[in-house]
């Protein structure tokens, strides 16, 4: 998808930013990705509840030959995003892969929570997935496109305090694998990258929250088994390019951790 034979269109459903939350820490930088797609060739679309940010001034200023398209759609809601699809392929005319990287990770825990919180912590980090993927469906079974979901470490590891969270990337990985099956016929590859600790503003927003940041820094670079060092959102962004590309056709389904 992003190999650079032609000028293939990405969509990514960016952010889904959650205001006046306890935490904001996102699942992904979805500027990295989009901009690697960039690089590539691609011409990527970002669906956001806000599209006059930093972020996304950011995007459109790159010097670069290629379109990017801004589209407000507020996640959550799944007519909006079914609007959103039908202005992609209005303006675009094709969709030939979807990275859905929306959600944050917002502590709805068992004890600290409640059956309205859990559902409400679903919808913001699952089932707009969902509502992405099938609305861009028939447009990817036409170009054989595919579909890169960003899970998070804590659906593996768990974190504690955060159900609704890890119950929406446990959810993730297991439609990455359902989804892999019912679209084999249509040669659309579904799969999933989950980051673990990944240097991202937002992260270092929530560093700085710990009376001493620097410290609360090296105790989670000590558990790191590799090179002690946190993943960059680069790293991130290039494995998901990998995955929408031709590069990783024979990648029906995997989970990258």
């Amino acid at each position: 998808m992003c190999d650079g034979r032609c000028k293939r269109r990405p969509i990514g459903a960016g952010t889904s930013r959650e205001s006046n939350r306890r935490d904001r820490r996102c699942t992904g930088d979805w500027v990295s990705d989009r901009t690697a797609c960039q690089d590539e060739g691609a011409i990527p679309v970002v669906l956001d509840r806000e599209i006059e940010t930093e972020e996304c001034r950011q995007l459109v200023s790159r010097k670069t030959k290629n379109d990017v398209g801004l589209i407000t759609a507020e996640l959550l809601i799944p007519k909006e995003c079914s609007v959103a699809i039908n202005t992609v392929i209005a303006k675009f005319g094709r969709i030939d892969g979807v990275v859905n990287n929306a959600g944050h990770n917002d502590k709805i825990g068992m004890e600290n929570g409640s059956p309205d919180e859990y559902v409400a912590s679903l919808n913001r980090n699952l089932v707009h997935y969902y509502s992405v993927a099938h609305y861009a469906l028939p447009h990817l079974k036409l170009s054989g496109g595919a579909i890169v979901n960003i899970g998070s470490k804590v659906a593996v590891s768990g974190q504690g305090g955060t159900s609704g969270y890890a119950s929406a990337k446990g959810g993730i990985m297991a439609l990455t694998r359902e989804w892999a099956a019912e679209l084999l016929p249509y040669g659309i590859r579904v799969n999933t990258v989950v980051p673990a600790e990944v240097m991202t503003p937002l992260y270092k927003q929530w560093l700085s929250t710990f009376s001493e940041p620097e410290e609360k820094l090296k105790s989670i670079l000590s558990r790191i088994p590799l090179a002690k060092r946190m993943t960059t959102a680069q790293e991130i962004a290039s494995t998901v390019v990998f995955l929408l590309s031709a590069k990783a056709d024979t990648r029906q389904v995997s989970t990258y951790l």
